[in-house]
């Protein structure tokens, strides 16, 4: 394998090194599709409150990931295991929705895209901890720059909010700020199960886990199914089935080969995306403070992927596979 990090920020040092393409591919397909749910969310947030929309998308999601399962092996947890998938279930899968989908219902798409990327920061600062991998130079480096570039985008958001009289509504953004905590946690607690249970298992019990967590909302999502439209009963179909039962396959299968910090700090990409897609579908023209602070992001990005000259000369050692 050639060392292309040591090339600079190459469009190969956006995603974590050494990968494969099926690896690479997974990674895609969920930046892909985390972008998409932030605008769907924001389209069905006037007719299905936080938690309906939560319990709506994991109820889908859930069915969804047990076909995805049929013929596949299982393994039995144990009792240790059973708490950390209750735990990454409840905290990514049910608390992580309801906190976004409030949040925007008061925040743009972008703006909430860029305070929810918060999260990978605290997934490579955890990792590096809790999770042992390390905290290398570049990886500091690379987070701090991406997130000054996620501060340039809320800033550009807040003052382009500002022009129409609105201003940021502070409900909203701590409403982010709760999505970007129990991101990361899910995110902590779930890359330990990975190494003993198989990645989609895990996935399929930690959206049943949040699903569980959200039934106290389920009064709220018959009768609001009832008077929303079919558009937005599509839109809360396709979150369970896209963002939820594919993209968080997809996320699982690239985190049981790829070291948590590492990987999360390609989810930068997904504010910029987002900003992108609300111009073209929502005709919401981005700031150029965001611009810049997107064009950071990336830049943020490539440097993590660098590594120091004693880490390119070191073996290489192959990336495990379950």
């Amino acid at each position: 394998m050639t060392d292309s990090t040591a090339q600079g920020a190459s469009p190969a040092s956006l995603v974590p090194s050494g990968v494969t393409p099926r690896v690479l591919t997974a990674i895609v397909v969920t930046i892909l599709v985390w972008a998409s749910a932030f605008l769907v969310i924001r389209g069905t947030a006037e007719h299905f409150s936080g938690g309906a929309l939560a319990l709506a998308r994991l109820v889908v999601g859930s069915a969804a990931l047990g076909l995805l399962m049929i013929g596949r092996s299982w393994v039995r947890p144990t009792a240790r295991q059973w708490v950390g998938l209750a735990l990454y279930g409840v905290a990514w899968f049910g608390a992580y929705n309801v906190a976004l989908n409030i949040a925007e219902q008061t925040l743009d798409a972008g703006t909430t895209a860029m305070l929810v990327n918060i999260g990978p920061i605290l997934i490579a600062l955890g990792a590096g901890i809790f999770l042992r991998e390390g905290i290398p130079g570049w990886l500091a480096i690379g987070a701090g720059v991406a997130f000054a570039g996620v501060v340039l985008i809320g800033i550009g958001s807040s003052l382009a909010t500002g022009i129409d009289g609105r201003g940021i509504d502070s409900a909203g953004v701590l409403w982010s700020l709760v999505a970007a905590v129990t991101y990361a946690t899910g995110v902590l607690v779930q890359k330990p199960l990975l190494r003993t249970l198989p990645s989609a298992q895990v996935t399929l019990l930690g959206c049943v886990a949040g699903m569980i967590a959200c039934l106290p909302f389920t009064g709220d999502l018959i009768s609001q199914v009832q008077l929303a439209p079919t558009g937005a009963i599509l839109g809360a179909v396709y979150l369970g089935v896209g963002p939820t039962a594919i993209a968080f396959t997809t996320w699982g299968y690239a985190l049981a080969r790829v070291p948590a910090g590492q990987l999360s700090i390609s989810t930068y990409i997904v504010p910029p995306l987002v900003v992108i897609f609300s111009w073209v579908f929502f005709s919401e023209v981005p700031a150029p403070l965001a611009i810049v602070g997107g064009v950071l992001c990336l830049v943020g990005v490539a440097l993590s992927r660098r590594r120091s000259r004693a880490a390119r000369l070191a073996p290489q050692h192959p990336i495990a596979t379950k």
